[in-house]
């Protein structure tokens, strides 16, 4: 179990919790400490010193079911050491086909909560009974829930809907969150309020399909550029960061709110997966390579100095050389300033998985690696071009080992992007934007000198 910090032992009743898996999760595993705080538990930051073990999965992937079963093992060993401890396990895994192995491998976990009964642990822990999945998945974290905010105090997470209606061919989302389930623009508007009202500098918005917001409930009459629009109208000084859209959901309206939005960032995340037509439609995304194109070019041309972040999946079922090769080529013509790519593992229960002419995977991974070693290569050499200019970015901490100062601008969203290193200034604090001037790089990193 990773150890953050030290407390005193009190006679109530402590929990510890750990997040695996994506920034979606850590608002849940937030949730999930508000609610059990609400319920009088103590909340402990060393394992050893709680009494309650809550470990929040993530099933998506093969390697985070992995990660998973690692987890709840170190959970197990912890349970043994003392009595009596409660070892809880919720997320995402508890939708996943797999889940009945993982309940025979691991007959020590005390607890097993469906996605529905999220905020329940401590009522479940008390005895009451769990609501479970069986009428679908439907929790939705709202404003109204207590929250614990885990990331840099000037940094939250800002949860728009959960599920998603894409049905894209390799994904389990839908089977592991449920379908599309938007909150309202209302009930957003007020938690950003009280974020900011906290110190948040920057809000980051995510959701499974952020351009998806309000389409499953049609008679409410709101969307993503409705909520951008409210967001973006709220007083103080903060940053809005927009991370995971559909480019076959986006609208000129939607574009013309990030182009003129005053808290906005020129950063868009927009996972693409493939661009050659007959992978887009056996993966079923909605949108052909003439469309892809031509968003793209759109929104270079109406969104200054933006940042695009993709991913690509390489070795989905029927993938041949010349289709792997147009997506290489495309990638270069491009230049997209982030990128990450996945090599397909097919998912059970998903129409990619039962697809003929499945890739081996040394394929699947040597075609990952050349891309995404392409893409590296030309961030190296965009970043260097940087060297001599002043950035502006937000300053995040203090890195124990270097001791230097850790920043990012709007290129880079936090934990997933590059960083600038710097030598910290005791008048500056987390949260402070600074004007940096970039004198190195490290890796895809730079290293830069304040301007004060």
């Amino acid at each position: 179990m990773k150890k953050l910090s030290k407390k005193a032992k009190k006679s109530q009743l402590y929990f510890f919790i750990e997040a695996l898996g994506c920034p979606k999760n850590l608002v849940e595993a937030e949730i999930i400490s508000g609610a059990m705080i609400s319920r009088g538990y103590g909340i402990s930051f060393v394992a050893e010193e709680a009494d309650v073990c809550i470990i929040t999965t993530c099933g998506f992937l093969p390697s985070a079911r992995s990660e998973a079963a690692d987890s709840i093992a170190e959970g197990v060993k912890w349970k043994a050491q003392s009595s009596p401890r409660k070892l809880v396990v919720a997320g995402c895994l508890l939708n996943h086909s797999d889940i009945d192995k993982f309940k025979e491998h691991f007959p020590e976990v005390d607890l097993w909560v469906p996605v529905n009964d999220t905020a329940r642990i401590a009522e479940l822990l008390a005895g009451e009974k769990a609501y479970g999945d069986s009428a679908g998945i439907t929790f939705l974290a709202d404003e109204t829930m207590p929250r614990m905010q885990f990331t840099l105090p000037h940094v939250a997470y800002l949860k728009i809907s959960d599920g998603c209606n894409n049905r894209c061919a390799y994904c389990a989302i839908p089977e592991l969150r449920g379908s599309l389930r938007s909150r309202k623009i209302a009930g957003i508007v007020k938690e950003a309020k009280q974020l900011i009202a906290n110190g948040v500098k920057e809000l980051v918005v995510i959701a499974q399909d952020l351009t998806a917001f309000g389409q499953d409930a049609p008679e409410r009459g709101e969307n993503a550029a409705m909520l951008l629009k409210e967001l973006d109208a709220l007083e103080g000084e903060f940053f809005l960061r927009l991370l995971y859209t559909h480019p076959a959901h986006y609208t000129d309206e939607f574009i013309d709110v990030i182009a003129n939005g005053k808290h906005i960032l020129p950063y868009l995340d927009m996972p693409l997966q493939h661009i050659n037509d007959r992978i887009l439609a056996a993966m079923n995304r909605h949108i052909d390579r003439a469309g892809i194109e031509e968003l793209l070019t759109k929104l270079r041309e109406r969104i200054p100095d933006l940042v695009l972040r993709t991913t690509f999946i390489t070795g989905l079922p029927g993938e041949s050389d010349a289709e792997f090769e147009e997506l290489y080529e495309f990638a270069k013509k491009w230049k997209f300033d982030r990128f990450g790519v996945f090599s397909f593992a097919p998912e059970p229960g998903t129409p990619a998985a039962e697809m003929p002419d499945q890739i081996p995977v040394e394929v699947a991974d040597a075609r990952a690696k050349k891309l995404l070693k392409s893409q590296i290569e030309r961030m190296k050499r965009a970043q260097k071009k940087l060297i001599g200019t002043t950035v502006t970015a937000i300053f995040d901490y203090i890195d124990d080992e270097s001791g230097c100062g850790v920043a990012r601008s709007a290129a880079d969203a936090p934990d997933i992007d590059n960083v600038i290193y710097f030598e910290p200034d005791e008048d500056i604090y987390p949260g402070d934007v600074l004007n940096i001037r970039i004198t190195g790089v490290s890796g895809t990193d730079l290293t830069g000198i304040p301007e004060l």
